[in-house]
């Protein structure tokens, strides 16, 4: 097998000199993108992310901070398919543990399909005294709803 040798690219000495007398040249920069317009997150609404535990328990520190919740506050809790949501009552039948976390009764995680293990968006709004939690497969259906993964599988395209 024989090798073909590719002669180096360099420069004549002539031409060097020639640039160099030439003097400078103008450089036009490269166009550049701009920074993308700011999507900014409503100040109202604190998210944050969690994993429900084998007792139910999730919670995440901002969320937790956000909503001032202290031990033995009592809640309302209600649910639909892949959500939670969590309200401070004085009547509710479920409180907050020693831990400021939400601690979601086995049957209500049944009833809306939530798992220990599952990875869940906690979305605080201490203005309303509430926190809704979303499942990831909740959150999954409003992306593909909204058109974010079009050709993905499993999305409409």
């Amino acid at each position: 097998m024989t090798a073909l040798t590719v002669a180096p690219v360099i420069p004549s000495p002539g031409r060097v000199a020639a640039a160099l007398r030439a003097g400078p040249v103008a450089v036009r920069p490269l166009p550049m993108a701009g920074p993308a317009a700011a999507l900014s997150v409503p100040g109202d609404v604190v998210y944050g992310t969690g994993r429900i535990d084998a007792s139910g328990r999730v919670t995440d520190q901002a969320v937790s901070c956000a909503l001032g919740w202290c031990e033995g506050d009592r809640l309302t809790l209600t649910a639909g398919p892949g959500v939670v949501i969590a309200r401070r009552d004085p009547g509710g039948m479920v409180t907050v543990p020693a831990r400021a976390c939400l601690a979601i009764p086995a049957v209500l995680r049944r009833r809306c399909g939530l798992r220990p293990g599952d990875r869940v968006l906690l979305a605080a709004v201490p203005g309303q005294d509430m926190l809704v939690v979303y499942s990831f497969a909740v959150v999954d259906r409003a992306l593909r709803a909204h058109g974010v993964f079009p050709y993905a599988a499993g999305g409409q395209s």
